[in-house]
């Protein structure tokens, strides 16, 4: 890996165990203030940023863009969250945990891929997330090429029964690729595995 970004500072888009097996030369972009949290899982070069800053790595330009989230204290730090765009051969958009805000419109030019958050980490869904429709309705705003619905069905629960999935783990996607279908049909819509890969070009 070049490079790592991390949203904000939830222990759901920032663990420190995961971050311990990776290569500790990769670059860590990170909202500003959570630099000190990185860089004590041994990470040197660390990238802090606030919303409408960029940063260089390799050949693309990584732009720090807003989040409606709250990322209230963790980690013995402040910080706020953010989503990032990447820029090169590709545009590629990755909103981190947000709800959807106007402004998002902003981002829609040229943008090749936006990886959708469609969900929560649990059987509830808190403030500053996307569900299916809002992220559909995100979709008519950015008018991606391509669209990979994430943050859904990646956690089980401990207290939840192994004999069947719950819903919030495997019903969220189709909802989302429902809604899309009918707000942004022109936007092509990849529902990936867990460990699946997809090709741009």
């Amino acid at each position: 890996l070049d490079a790592v970004l991390v949203s904000h500072l939830h222990y759901d888009h920032l663990d420190p165990p995961s971050l311990r097996r990776l290569d500790r030369g990769a670059t860590l972009v990170v909202p500003k203030g959570a630099g000190r949290v990185v860089r004590g899982s041994g990470f040197a070069n660390v990238e802090e940023l606030t919303a409408g800053e960029t940063v260089r790595v390799g050949s693309v330009t990584v732009r720090a863009v807003r989040a409606e989230h709250d990322s209230s204290r963790v980690f013995g730090a402040r910080s706020e969250a953010l989503g990032y765009v990447v820029e090169g051969a590709l545009r590629v958009y990755f909103p981190g945990d947000t709800d959807l805000y106007p402004e998002m419109a902003g981002l829609a030019a040229g943008l090749d891929v936006a990886l959708m958050p469609i969900w929560g980490w649990g059987a509830s869904l808190g403030p500053g997330h996307l569900d299916p429709r809002r992220a559909a309705e995100a979709l008519a705003l950015l008018r991606p090429r391509v669209a990979v619905p994430i943050h859904w069905g990646t956690y089980y629960p401990v207290q939840a029964t192994r004999l069947r999935l719950p819903a919030f783990l495997r019903e969220p996607v189709w909802a989302f690729a429902r809604h899309a279908a009918e707000l942004a049909p022109e936007v092509d819509v990849r529902v990936l595995e867990v460990g699946g890969e997809l090709a741009l070009g």
